[in-house]
C-alpha cells in the first residue's frame, strides 16, 4: 500500500512571517481576499495586523467573522454567501481552527456546488475540485488547521460534530507567526497546547502511522513537551518553540488520522461546548491507558521525547506508566481540569454512541465499543 503525504504548497515560520503575505497575494494573482477571522480578534486588533499589510500593499479585501469558537453549519453557509457578494477570489484565513476550518468548508463549497448541504462534506466526501486558494494563518499554536486536510463543523441541531477529510482543502500558503500568537491568553495556550500534543501522541499510535509520519510526531512531542509551560508563562521562546511543533505534529497527523481522544472531544465540545483542546488533555491519558497494550514499543519513545530519564532501563510496564504520567503532569503544570463538571451519567449513553460513531475512532490502535465509551467517559465525572 502506498503512502501518502499532503503539506502546504508554502509555508512560512518565524517571528514577521506575515509580511509574506502580501507577496504571496501578489505573486498568484489574486485580486480580492475574504478575510475569515473571529470576532475575538477583530477587536482586539490581531485581525488588524494582517490587513494593515493588504492595505499597504493596496490589496482588496472583506471581512468575515461571523464565526463561532465551535463553528456552526450556519456559520458556513453565511460564509459562502459572504465571499459571493464580495466577489472575492481567495480567502485569507486568521485565527485557530475555528476560522480556516470554516475557510476550507467556504472553500471547498464555493468550487464544489453540489455539496452546498454542509452535512454532505461529513467523512470523505469525493470532491472534484481544489477549494477556493486559503492563505492560512493561526493565532493559536494547537490545531494546526493551516497545514491539514480536516476540519471540523458544529450541527448545533443534532447536538453533534462532524470532521471532514478532504485532501482538496488544503491551504495553499500557511503563515506560522509566533508574534500572531502573542495576545492568547494562558488558558487558550495551555488549551490549544495539549490539543497539539494529542494530535502529536495519537498521530504516532494511530493504526495508519509509518516511519516518516513516526518522525514529525516525536519531533512534535519532543518540542511541545519542552515549549508549552514557558508558551504559558509567556516567554518568547516558549511560543517559538510552540508555534513550530504544533505545526510539525499537523504534517504528520493530517496523512494519518487520529484516534479515540479526539472521538470523545468532539463529543463532549458538540454536546457541552468544552474547549476543544480542554477536552482533550482530559481524554489524553485516560485513552493513553485503554489503548497501552496496542502500542508496543512506542510508548518508550514517548516518555523518552517528553524528557523522561534512563527509559531504556525501564520495564514495558514502566516505560507506559512514566509515559502516561508525564503527559497527566504537564496537563496539571498548565492548569487543565482532570473532571468534566457538566458530564451527567444519563448523558453517557448519547456521548458513547456519538464518540463510536466519529470519523477519527477507526485509527484507534484499539478498537472501541460503546460500552468502552462510556467506561471512559464516566471516568471524567
Amino acid at each position: 500500500m502506498a503512502n501518502r503525504i499532503m503539506l502546504n504548497q508554502t509555508s512560512y515560520h518565524g517571528a514577521g512571517a506575515i509580511a509574506e503575505v502580501a507577496a504571496e497575494a501578489k505573486s498568484h494573482g489574486f485580486k480580492k481576499a475574504l478575510v475569515c477571522t473571529g470576532p475575538t480578534l477583530l477587536r482586539h486588533g490581531v485581525t488588524a495586523k494582517v490587513t494593515d499589510i493588504l492595505d499597504k500593499n493596496g490589496l482588496s479585501y472583506e471581512i468575515f467573522s461571523d464565526i463561532k469558537a465551535n463553528p456552526t453549519i450556519e456559520n458556513v453557509q453565511s460564509g459562502v454567501a459572504a465571499f459571493k457578494a464580495a466577489g472575492a477570489d481567495y480567502i485569507i484565513a486568521i485565527g485557530g481552527g475555528s476560522p480556516i476550518d470554516t475557510a476550507k468548508a467556504i472553500g471547498i463549497i464555493i468550487n464544489n456546488p453540489e455539496y452546498a448541504d454542509v452535512r454532505s462534506l461529513e467523512g470523505v466526501a469525493p470532491t472534484k475540485n481544489p477549494c477556493v486558494p486559503i492563505i492560512a494563518i493561526p493565532t493559536t499554536a494547537g490545531t494546526a488547521a493551516e497545514v491539514t486536510i480536516n476540519y471540523v463543523i458544529t450541527d448545533v441541531q443534532n447536538k453533534r460534530k462532524f470532521v471532514c477529510v478532504d485532501p482538496h482543502d488544503m491551504p495553499l500558503v500557511a503563515v506560522v507567526d509566533p508574534e500572531m500568537m502573542a495576545s492568547m491568553p494562558k488558558g487558550l495556550t495551555a488549551a490549544t497546547g495539549m490539543d497539539a500534543l494529542t494530535h502529536a501522541i495519537e498521530g504516532y499510535t494511530t493504526k495508519a502511522a509509518w516511519e516518516m509520519t513516526d518522525m514529525f510526531h516525536l519531533k512534535a512531542i519532543e518540542i511541545i513537551s519542552r515549549s508549552l509551560r514557558g508558551a504559558v508563562a509567556g516567554t518568547p521562546e516558549g511560543r517559538e518553540g510552540m508555534a513550530l511543533g504544533q505545526y510539525i505534529a499537523g504534517m504528520g497527523f493530517s496523512n494519518v488520522g487520529l484516534g479515540i481522544a479526539h472521538s470523545m472531544a468532539h463529543t463532549l465540545g458538540a454536546v457541552y461546548d468544552t474547549p476543544h483542546g480542554v477536552a482533550c488533555a482530559m481524554t489524553l491519558p485516560l485513552v493513553m491507558e485503554f489503548n497501552q497494550e496496542s502500542t508496543g514499543e512506542k510508548y518508550r519513545e514517548i516518555a523518552r521525547a517528553m524528557g523522561v530519564k534512563n527509559v531504556d532501563s525501564m520495564t514495558q510496564a514502566e516505560y507506559r506508566a512514566a509515559a502516561i504520567d508525564a503527559v497527566r503532569k504537564l496537563s496539571a503544570d498548565v492548569g487543565i481540569p482532570t473532571k468534566l463538571e457538566a458530564l451527567r451519567e444519563e448523558d453517557l449513553p448519547f456521548l458513547a454512541e456519538s464518540a463510536s460513531k466519529d470519523a477519527c475512532a477507526p485509527g484507534n490502535p484499539r478498537e472501541a465499543s460503546v460500552a468502552d465509551f462510556t467506561a471512559l467517559f464516566r471516568k471524567l465525572m
